[in-house]
């Protein structure tokens, strides 16, 4: 029998000396919590927290056909890009699905780096040599690349002690590449998962441990500490952001996952008839947001019932809110049960538990 071994970020042991529960997460060992859940949500919400999120996938795009091929294979119009712009997109299959959802960064004339899932560098990659009829050199550099988000409103105010880069100078969404903790060609970017403001930091791995002691003799005052992927979940699903194999996979349409913002019908992409032609015919289900009024906590795949106990759709993903103190979830259904305000049930180990569509983001978002 073949054994598939664990990958281990740069960080793993620095993880393993502060007390992570490290657990298998797309193929890392990666630490899925240190004091609590909770807690380092509201380190997060409140002050500035940090997440090793070095399993991500980094993939380069380089050549005069760079863009091109990008066009093809993303929903989103890369030619708004300029440099230093990143845009969050997502790639359909040839079936109507998304292979996965990324950001695209447009580091130079005909330079690009895609960052994407762990759980589907390889598939990604695949996919995307396949497109590839422009010429375009396409590197897998995920193994060489460090990944550090540190998010939080108090984010700025500890990294800028850092780097002579104006942080606050740069908007949602661009990127700067420079020397930050004395670590040349650091590319900072303003961007996150959360919903809470800060910055993601791409380094070479051979600078990781310096960088992570840096950050945190700089956030010492803030009381920074590190975050684990549990809270990275519930922070993530608060501001109704997807999460890929949970609530966009290679069987739902950009456009009945909220996604129809990134689906730019300005531009040919693959697929994109199938999902023009889905656009004007209306979707039969979608991605919606609820907030659970009795007790429970629905699981992923749980059915979604009407009244009448009759399955119109399933939960993709729910959490106690920390924030909310409520229990909130997204979940496909069908369109005429999908209206704001209206009452649904969940079933909950054969149970209706009620349910109340509602708009997300569940909170506001803060700012930095």
């Amino acid at each position: 029998m073949q054994t598939i071994k664990t990958k281990k970020t740069a960080f793993n042991a620095i993880h393993h000396i502060l007390g992570g529960k490290m657990v298998d997460f797309a193929g890392y060992e990666m630490p899925v919590k240190y004091k609590g859940v909770n807690h380092e949500h509201e380190i997060v919400r409140n002050g500035v927290g940090v997440f090793d999120v070095s399993h991500m996938g980094e993939i380069s795009i380089q050549g005069k056909g760079a863009l091109p091929l990008i066009q093809k294979i993303t929903s989103n119009d890369a030619s708004k890009l300029i440099p230093g712009k990143v845009q969050y997109s997502c790639m359909p299959n040839d079936t109507g699905g998304i292979v996965d959802d990324l950001l695209v960064y447009m580091i130079g004339q005909d330079d690009y780096l895609l960052v994407v899932n762990a759980s589907n560098i390889q598939k990604d990659l695949s996919w995307i040599l396949s497109n590839n009829s422009f010429g375009v050199e396409i590197i897998n550099i995920s193994d060489s690349i460090s990944l550090l988000a540190v998010q939080g409103p108090k984010a700025v105010k500890v990294l800028q002690k850092l780097t002579d880069i104006k942080l606050k100078d740069l908007e949602y969404y661009t990127f700067t590449i420079g020397e930050f903790a004395s670590i040349p060609n650091v590319l900072l970017s303003s961007t996150g998962y959360t919903g809470a403001g800060g910055f993601e930091i791409y380094i070479e791995n051979r600078y990781a441990a310096h960088l992570w002691e840096t950050i945190f003799e700089a956030g010492n005052e803030e009381n920074i500490e590190p975050v684990g992927l549990a809270a990275r979940d519930t922070l993530r699903l608060e501001m109704g952001f997807c999460l890929y194999g949970n609530d966009i996979d290679d069987f739902t349409s950009p456009l009945e996952a909220g996604l129809g913002w990134i689906t730019k019908f300005t531009k040919d992409f693959v697929h994109s008839g199938f999902l023009k032609i889905e656009k004007e015919k209306g979707i039969t289900k979608k991605l919606v947001g609820f907030e659970i009024e009795d007790k429970g906590i629905p699981r992923h795949g749980y059915e979604i019932w009407n009244l009448n106990r009759e399955v119109i759709g399933v939960v993709t993903s729910s959490t106690m809110s920390p924030t909310l103190k409520k229990a909130i979830g997204m979940g496909y259904i069908s369109t005429e049960y999908s209206n704001i305000g209206d009452e649904i049930f969940i079933n909950i180990r054969n149970k209706p538990v009620k349910a109340i569509i509602v708009r997300t983001p569940f909170i506001k978002k803060s700012s930095d």
